[in-house]
């Protein structure tokens, strides 16, 4: 008998969201670079490096990725997104190169979940960056695998410290 008092919920998968799911709830806070398109009135106080009282437009600053979706629209330009650094082209070649050198835990628990949130802003760089991700897991999950089958008589504890967490990884599921 299952002695847990509630059961977990899973994540949702891809640019899909579970508003149950706290890993989704922790993913939405993660935080992106976006610049005003228009002015805000009255919302200076959000800008904490200004003391105007409005957010005038072409201002840069960060906005959790909930609040950046919700103001994000592709006919009336409210705000754009530009792309977190670990989804840029310089990191899209490091790891196209050898997706295992990178530590993704340095980059952030959410580097699959962000990534494949990020495709839900309009951008000509989305197909790589959707190939980049996938090409990413698959790299890391092949050596994974062959870790795991020839580790019968090794240390496996520095392997094992730079896994990725899979309950943080949507393709997993």
């Amino acid at each position: 008998m299952d002695s847990q008092s509630y059961l977990p919920v899973q994540p949702g998968v891809g640019m899909e969201e579970n508003f149950l799911s706290l890993d989704d709830i922790l993913l939405s806070h993660e935080r992106l670079p976006v610049r005003t398109e228009c002015s805000f009135p009255r919302l200076g106080y959000l800008e904490k490096s200004s003391d105007s009282p409005d957010i005038p437009e072409g201002t840069k600053m960060e906005l959790p990725l909930w609040l950046s979706k919700g103001l994000y629209e592709r006919k009336r330009r409210v705000l754009s997104v530009e792309l977190p650094k670990v989804y840029r082209e310089s990191w899209r070649t490091v790891f196209t190169a050898d997706p295992n050198v990178v530590d993704l835990h340095k980059m952030g628990p959410y580097y699959y979940g962000l990534g494949s949130q990020m495709l839900h802003f309009e951008s000509p760089e989305n197909p790589d960056i959707a190939q980049t991700l996938l090409q990413t897991f698959v790299g890391r999950f092949r050596r994974t695998m062959d870790s795991s089958q020839n580790a019968y008589n090794e240390d496996t504890s520095a392997l094992v410290e730079r896994l990725d967490c899979c309950s943080n990884v949507n393709i997993c599921q």
